[in-house]
């Protein structure tokens, strides 16, 4: 009979060998994402637009640590910037086989006050970037050879809760990211027959600085923790390990999927106790 202390279980390095793309890389949840795939072993290029420096110093966090990483810069709602940020990432790994789409902004107002130029920013890089990416990376996974015993490519784009719920004084942010949706699930349907797997994650209220405001004072977060069933504000912890698994070989069957990361946010907390 085993006496003493049991081992502990082999760490597994879930994306070892593998070589990733995560747009909007330098702050907020592209930032956590990037840095939790490297950790679990992915070669990872991290893209930034205006914020190079945060990115530069991930990339030196990762190869402090053994891993590889690039910084990349590209603007996502531009055709040509998203070819040549795709290039770039398959010849600084020599290929390419996980992509998250994570690139948005929000430019927030009431529908009367809302610009046409404020419109088509947030369509232009929350929908239409992600249509570019995913095109982008399907090609690349398509160019390469095809590997044994796994999917030939890996998508995750980031969506939001409001992909289902609506959101006054947002129309565009949530016109986007149900848009999303619909992409997501319709490049699932038509590339899974080449092993190429499309998913996405809806994540609710995320601790993040693009909206500090509804939760950077206890009054702010109070308001904000009666939507949230779990009684908690998210993080982009939680995000990151959510991608991370979607990306690997334990979620080789899952693909045309949300993953909602809220809390419970989308089930519909005004109606608990009846309404």
């Amino acid at each position: 009979m085993a006496t003493g202390t049991p081992e502990a279980p082999p760490v597994r390095s879930l994306l070892a060998g593998r070589r990733a793309l995560v747009t909007g890389a330098s702050s907020g949840i592209g930032f956590a994402v990037a840095r939790g795939l490297a950790a679990a072993g992915a070669a990872v290029a991290v893209n930034y637009h205006s914020s190079r420096e945060p990115a530069e110093a991930l990339v030196e966090e990762i190869r402090a640590v053994g891993g590889r990483a690039v910084a990349l810069g590209a603007d996502v709602s531009k055709e040509e910037e998203v070819a040549g940020l795709i290039d770039r990432t398959v010849a600084e790994f020599g290929g390419m086989d996980v992509l998250v789409a994570n690139s948005g902004i929000q430019k927030d107002a009431p529908v009367g006050e809302m610009t046409l130029a404020d419109w088509n920013a947030v369509i232009s890089l929350n929908l239409t970037g992600q249509f570019l990416c995913c095109r982008e990376a399907i090609r690349a996974f398509r160019a390469a050879p095809e590997p044994e015993g796994r999917a030939r490519g890996a998508i995750v784009c980031m969506s939001s809760v409001h992909e289902l719920i609506p959101w006054a004084g947002h129309v565009n942010y949530a016109a986007a990211k149900g848009g999303v949706r619909m992409m997501m699930q319709t490049l699932a349907q038509e590339v899974a027959p080449e092993r190429i797997r499309v998913n996405a994650i809806a994540p609710g209220a995320i601790r993040t600085p693009i909206n500090k405001e509804a939760w950077g004072t206890p009054e702010a977060l109070e308001r904000l923790l009666r939507l949230i069933p779990y009684g908690r504000i998210g993080e982009p912890e939680d995000v990151a390990r959510a991608a991370t698994w979607l990306a690997s070989d334990e979620a080789d069957y899952v693909t045309g999927t949300t993953m909602f990361v809220d809390g419970g946010m989308a089930l519909y907390p005004g109606f608990v106790g009846n309404g």
